[in-house]
């Protein structure tokens, strides 16, 4: 995934991007994670994965120093951080919470 193709996947709308490494124990841990609220949030959040041995750029661009890192995208724009492992019921209320904060500053 190039520059480009990032900005236009975080471009619209909410998108958890989460940086990750094949060999990392705790991205391992989060896949199913976030794979399980991926199936439940349908079209309300889009999830990104971005390989940080193949796309090291774009880990320094949105300055990951740790991963698993995710980061929420609003319109574009970067707007929090998470790092670490997450349980399933703690990122399923973060993310419940976001969409809820998005549709106030819609209305």
């Amino acid at each position: 995934m190039n520059a480009e193709t990032f900005a236009q996947k975080t471009a619209k709308g909410l998108v958890l991007v989460d940086f990750y490494a094949d060999w990392c124990g705790p991205c391992k841990l989060l896949e199913p994670v976030l794979k399980t609220l991926e199936q439940e949030f349908g079209e309300q959040i889009k999830f990104v994965k971005v390989d940080v041995q193949q796309d090291q750029d774009l880990a320094v661009a949105n300055n990951v120093m740790s991963i698993p890192t995710m980061l929420l995208f609003v319109d574009g724009v970067a707007k929090e951080k998470l790092t670490g492992y997450k349980h399933l019921a703690d990122m399923r209320q973060y993310l419940t919470s976001k969409i809820e904060q998005d549709r106030k500053s819609v209305v």
